[in-house]
């Protein structure tokens, strides 16, 4: 796969706690451009982009379609008139247990969701894609969202949500499930990159220490969520309350990452809703608790 192309960052100016600095939007090649993730639905940022690619966009590509890397496809699109490639609307590529949960309506999620996104055509693991100067891979890293892709050019890896440096990344079920996050990282880590182009902050220049750092930080979590439920049974907002030492703003995005950990948990056997599983369950250790390795 070609490493030379040249990769450009366009910036968007959506800042907040769950952005960082804001979104990312990369430019692939010369002749011919690829975008990955248009952004938010911001004129001035998509006529940067365009500013920035002279005119010569023919592909459109989208990691995922949250509304702060999506929104701005339309805008994009008509006025480069360029196709739009991803893996599917906001709820492809859900896990069986979050489908069923989804299905159910008991535990809700969509938080940032583009409902309106569907690409012109659908990319599947292993697809690739090519203009002058480079090769695309798409790798289907499902965790923080489904329908998550991340787009491999020679040994570089822009990879979205997936991994940032500065932060961790929110795992919001049902759209995001600890599980697949887990094997995603395995996925990536096995690819070996010499950086990550994540979709928020600067490059990762050293992949694997980061990889590793934040499967560790997960494993972590589960293990207080665990040492939380032997003192007193909880939900998964008082859990969060308990465990996290961060702004009451974060809290309700803390509640979602700790409802990830608990779903998986009790897949394993290690702990069990008291009643029926839902966003608002209390929750407990299991009476036989199984030996608990993972996230």
């Amino acid at each position: 796969m070609n490493t030379a192309a040249k990769v450009r960052v366009i910036r968007a100016d959506n800042p907040s706690a769950l952005t960082g600095p804001g979104t990312n939007s990369f430019l692939i090649g010369e002749s011919e451009v690829a975008v990955i993730d248009p952004g938010p639905d911001d004129p001035a940022h998509v006529q940067a982009i365009l500013d920035a690619a002279e005119g010569r966009i023919s592909h459109i590509l989208v990691t995922h379609p949250h509304l702060d890397h999506s929104a701005g496809v339309p805008r994009l699109a008509a006025a480069t008139g360029a196709p739009v490639f991803g893996f599917g609307p906001a709820d492809a590529g859900r896990s069986p247990i979050m489908r069923r949960l989804a299905e159910t309506g008991l535990v809700a999620g969509g938080e940032g969701a583009d409902r309106a996104f569907i690409p012109d055509v659908t990319l599947a693991d292993g697809d690739r894609l090519s203009g002058a100067g480079w090769k695309i891979e798409a790798l289907h890293t499902p965790g923080h969202m489904g329908s998550h892709l991340a787009f491999r050019l020679g040994e570089a890896v822009f990879c979205g949500d997936l991994v940032m440096g500065w932060s961790t990344t929110l795992i919001s079920p049902p759209d995001g499930d600890l599980v697949d996050y887990f094997r995603s990282l395995d996925r990536l880590a096995g690819l070996a990159p010499a950086v990550l182009y994540p979709a928020h902050g600067d490059p990762i220049d050293a992949p694997l220490p980061r990889l590793a750092e934040l499967a560790a930080h997960r494993r972590l979590r589960s293990t207080q969520i665990l040492s939380a439920l032997d003192e007193a049974p909880g939900t998964a907002a008082e859990l969060a309350a308990r465990i996290y030492d961060i702004a009451p703003g974060l809290l309700p995005a803390a509640t979602r990452n700790v409802l990830t950990h608990l779903i998986a948990l009790s897949d394993l056997g290690a702990v069990a809703p008291l009643g029926v599983l839902s966003a608002d369950a209390r929750w407990q250790r299991s009476l036989a608790p199984p030996d608990v390795t993972t996230g």
